[in-house]
């Protein structure tokens, strides 16, 4: 049966002081990201490409985290109220359309409550569908506030070790150049991607006790998120039952993150 979300109203997330540090901390993780890629593009001005109103990329569904949904909507929350009601809509249409494709999928439309196999085919490699937070003018209306993977896309992601942890590019940057020989190129992956995840599993701890290193979402289920109702998908998917007695309880433990 066809999840419909019902009609609401368009209530700005309030998250808790301590959240709301994560995220002022993870802002700053961002914001440092946000550098090593200026520095390469000082580094390589005529090599890339990317920059603020170019929407290559922006086609498709990607999953995110938790942490990149809930700062992403602290941007969402800053826009006209005019627009965010486009927005809203446009959310809940695209999120009932994936319902129809897994009925499994519903409110608040976390990706952990189905298995990792099915989640291509929520979001398929041939989707060119433009991202709903793309204005007319192929801008991102929460450029500021968008989630990790969108800064770090276009440039192969190599650590300072070395080590390749994404050795793609865009089409659009270094054409001619296999830029994984661009030593200038690397950065503290490892620890940023290390930092990243201890702000996540603060995050979630502080908010139902559980240490695990994933819940994923999609970009249109950030906007529409709803704080209660995402701590108790949480520890639905997460709950474990005592063999000692007949309550449930949430058990501290943590899962393999999702590749």
């Amino acid at each position: 049966m066809l999840y419909r979300h019902p009609a609401r109203k368009d209530t700005a997330f309030c998250p808790s002081n301590d959240m709301n540090t994560i995220l002022d901390k993870y802002g700053s993780l961002l914001r440092e990201v946000d550098e090593w890629f200026r520095r390469c593009m000082n580094l390589h001005p005529g090599m890339i490409a990317c920059r603020n109103g170019c929407s290559e990329c922006c086609r498709g569904l990607f999953d995110i985290t938790l942490l990149d949904g809930y700062y992403l909507k602290r941007g969402f929350d800053r826009l006209p109220q005019s627009v965010k009601s486009e927005l809203i809509l446009a959310a809940s249409r695209r999120l009932e359309r994936l319902s129809l494709i897994n009925t499994e999928f519903i409110e608040p439309w976390l990706l952990n409550v189905i298995p990792d196999e099915d989640w291509d085919e929520l979001m398929p490699e041939e989707d060119e569908t433009p991202c709903l937070l793309l204005s007319e003018k192929g801008e991102c209306l929460v450029y500021d506030y968008r989630p990790m993977t969108c800064r770090l896309n276009g440039i192969p992601l190599i650590d300072v070790s070395g080590e390749e942890l994404f050795d793609e590019w865009c089409t659009l940057n270094f054409t001619g150049t296999d830029p994984r020989i661009l030593h200038d190129l690397r950065f503290t992956f490892i620890q940023l991607f290390s930092r990243e995840m201890n702000l996540f599993q603060e995050l979630v701890r502080g908010q139902t006790g559980i240490i695990c290193n994933e819940v994923d979402l999609f970009i249109p289920a950030a906007i529409m998120v709803d704080d209660e109702k995402i701590i108790s998908a949480i520890k639905n998917i997460y709950v474990v039952h005592s063999p000692d007695t007949n309550d449930n309880h949430v058990k501290q433990f943590t899962i393999d993150h999702h590749e």
